[in-house]
C-alpha cells in the first residue's frame, strides 16, 4: 500500500449527476482490477477522506479514477467544486471485490453507482484479451442513469464474450426504451443467463440490493456462498 499527495487530472461528466475524477498517478501505483482506494481532498479548510472504487482498469495507465454521484453532503459538495489541478492525497490499493482471470464464467449483478468496480474489471478483460465469459445485468431507475453506458456498449460489440443487459425499474419509462424493465430477480437471471448455475457471481450495490440478490442467489437458485462476491456501495 502506498500513499502521495497529487493533482485533479480530468473531471468527465458521466451522467446528469454522475462525475469521474481522474488523480495522476506515480510509479509504483499498481492496483487488481475492482480494488478501492482513499481520497483526501479539501472540505472547508480540512482535509477529509472517504474510501472509492476504482473505475478505470489498471491497463488505463497515468491515472486513476472514481465515479460518484453528486449529493448534497458536505464531501460530496466539495467534490463537485473541484477544478483541474486542485490538490489531492491517494492511500491505495485496498479491498478484495477483485478479478484478475481466476475464473472462466463470471456474472454481474449490479445497481446505479455500484457498476464503477464492474467497469473497472470488465474494462481489465477486454485489454488484457482475456478469454473470460461474462454476463452483466445492471439496473438502473431510467435510461440517462445508466452508467458507462457507451463504454459498455463498445466493450460487448469488441468481445462476444460479454454479454451487457440493462433493466429499468421506474413506473414511467420513456417509450423510445426497449430494453428489459423490472428489478433484478431469479426469473430474470435465469432468463438472460442460463447457465448461471455455471458462474462466478460478483455483485456491487446499495447494501440492500446486494443482500436481496445474495438471498435470490443462495436460496432460488442455489449458488453455493464461495461462488458469490459482494462488495456494497454507501452512498455520501
Amino acid at each position: 500500500m502506498i500513499t502521495f499527495e497529487t493533482k485533479v487530472l480530468d473531471i468527465i461528466q458521466r451522467t446528469p449527476n454522475v462525475k469521474s475524477f481522474r488523480f495522476k498517478t506515480q510509479k509504483g501505483a499498481d492496483f487488481k482490477p475492482g480494488q478501492f482506494f482513499f481520497v483526501g481532498i479539501q472540505v472547508n479548510g480540512q482535509e477529509r477522506t472517504k474510501h472509492f472504487s476504482f473505475s478505470n482498469s489498471p491497463t488505463e495507465k497515468g491515472y486513476i479514477e472514481f465515479t460518484k454521484r453528486v449529493t448534497d453532503s458536505e464531501f460530496s459538495k466539495a467534490l463537485d467544486n473541484l477544478k483541474i489541478g486542485d490538490w489531492a492525497k491517494i492511500k491505495m490499493p485496498l479491498g478484495s471485490f477483485t478479478f484478475s482471470g481466476e475464473y472462466k464464467k463470471i456474472a454481474f449483478l449490479s445497481g446505479g453507482i455500484g457498476i464503477t468496480p464492474i467497469r473497472s474489471i470488465c474494462k481489465f478483460i477486454i485489454d488484457s484479451k482475456l478469454p473470460t465469459d461474462a454476463a452483466l445485468l445492471y439496473g438502473n431507475n431510467i435510461e440517462k442513469d445508466i452508467i458507462f453506458k457507451d463504454d459498455f456498449n463498445e466493450m460487448a460489440s469488441a468481445n462476444k464474450n460479454i454479454n451487457v443487459v440493462y433493466t429499468l425499474t421506474s413506473t414511467d419509462i420513456d417509450k423510445t426504451w426497449h430494453g428489459r424493465t423490472g428489478y433484478i430477480d431469479d426469473k430474470m437471471i435465469k432468463q438472460e443467463i442460463p447457465d448461471y448455475s455455471e458462474r462466478t457471481f460478483y455483485m456491487c450495490g446499495p447494501p440492500k440490493m446486494v443482500e436481496g440478490l445474495s438471498d435470490i442467489l443462495k436460496n432460488k437458485l442455489t449458488i453455493t456462498s464461495d461462488k458469490i462476491k459482494t462488495e456494497n456501495f454507501i452512498g455520501y
